[in-house]
């Protein structure tokens, strides 16, 4: 049945950034893509008013054009490939807050969820891409960034490039049911924001403190750019300005910028608490020396080895391995404040 333009409109300006429009002219993925960013921030929903002609045209598109358009290459789009990037690292960083628990987190579900975030971009409209060499670059990326949050940058460029490569149009399928089609999405839509939903319900303090840690090593990476450093501050405070612009408030100077710098303290309190908290484990002051944590961190690696306490296994893997942690915090040199800002 062909799908109507004030239809598309109308579902757009009601159910927008929760993908109604999309849903009602066949684009599941768009669909989904949009519930999980709620309209990729609000920016994305405004920004394709005045695609949505070409949209319904599309899912109207008869069946012998769609097959014409089977076995070309579509041809190269930036905006989709920095989509990809976008979504990429974002789907990395729920995986970071609500997964980084899990063993071989940074072989596995990293790559994983990066990877599928940029598959998700690439499916959006009449276009898709090679799934196993797309996520083959994922997985094959990860390693070389092991254990560290920036790895969702490289891991997420990796990954865009080759669904680029790969691009190409999607092959002609029957029409399914309503029904089968809310059920994917359903488990699509589980699948990503349970975890994050559990580890945020249950485990509120630990997820702060990821979030904070992870935007804090971004934040520390970007530093070494310049002209990178504000553009991300300003697109970090995209969502917050669109929001003031919505409600009727549009003034907007660099007094905005106290909002970045409620954040900033919000990372320093979890990084100032961070080393204070692997002083305690340690057995240190604070202010010790280099040589003082390395000395201390020999000591008690050596009292609380797990093959010197065959006895208490178990209480000397948890001692080991806090004793560890508090050592890297506290080896990793303490950036001066103001220097994220």
């Amino acid at each position: 049945m062909a799908k109507g333009l004030l239809v598309t409109y109308a579902l757009w300006a009601v159910g927008g950034p929760a993908g109604l429009h999309h849903l009602y002219l066949g684009r599941d993925s768009h669909a989904l893509l949009w519930m999980l960013t709620l309209g990729g921030g609000g920016l994305g929903w405004l920004w394709e008013f005045w695609k949505l002609p070409s949209f319904v045209a599309q899912a109207n598109r008869t069946q012998g054009q769609r097959q014409r358009s089977e076995g070309r290459t579509p041809p190269l789009s930036l905006t989709r490939f920095v989509a990809q990037m976008i979504v990429g690292i974002y789907f990395g960083l729920v995986a970071l807050i609500g997964l980084s628990f899990m063993a071989n987190f940074y072989i596995v579900g990293l790559p994983l969820a990066v990877g599928l975030g940029v598959l998700l971009v690439a499916a959006v409209g009449n276009q898709t891409t090679d799934f196993k060499n797309t996520l083959g670059a994922a997985f094959l990326t990860s390693p070389l960034f092991y254990g560290r949050p920036i790895a969702i940058l490289p891991i997420s460029l990796s990954a865009s490039i080759t669904a680029q490569k790969h691009r190409r149009y999607k092959a002609s399928i029957g029409s399914e049911t309503l029904s089968i089609r809310l059920y994917r999405l359903g488990l699509a839509y589980l699948a990503f924001t349970g975890p994050l939903a559990y580890s945020t319900f249950c485990n509120t303090a630990a997820t702060l403190s990821y979030v904070a840690e992870t935007l804090g090593s971004f934040l520390s990476w970007f530093s070494f750019f310049p002209l990178i450093g504000p553009l991300m501050e300003s697109v970090l405070l995209l969502p917050y300005r669109g929001w003031r612009l919505l409600m009727g408030d549009p003034r907007f100077s660099s007094s905005n910028f106290q909002e970045w710098e409620k954040l900033y303290k919000f990372v320093s309190s979890f990084q100032d608490e961070k080393r204070q908290l692997a002083y305690q484990v340690l057995s240190l002051s604070e202010g010790a020396t280099n040589e003082e944590i390395h000395q201390r961190y020999r000591e008690l690696v050596k009292i609380w080895h797990p093959d010197h306490n065959r006895h208490r296994t178990e209480e000397a893997e948890r001692h080991f391995l806090e004793i560890q942690a508090a050592y890297e915090v506290l080896s990793q040199p303490r950036k001066p404040r103001g220097s994220w800002r």
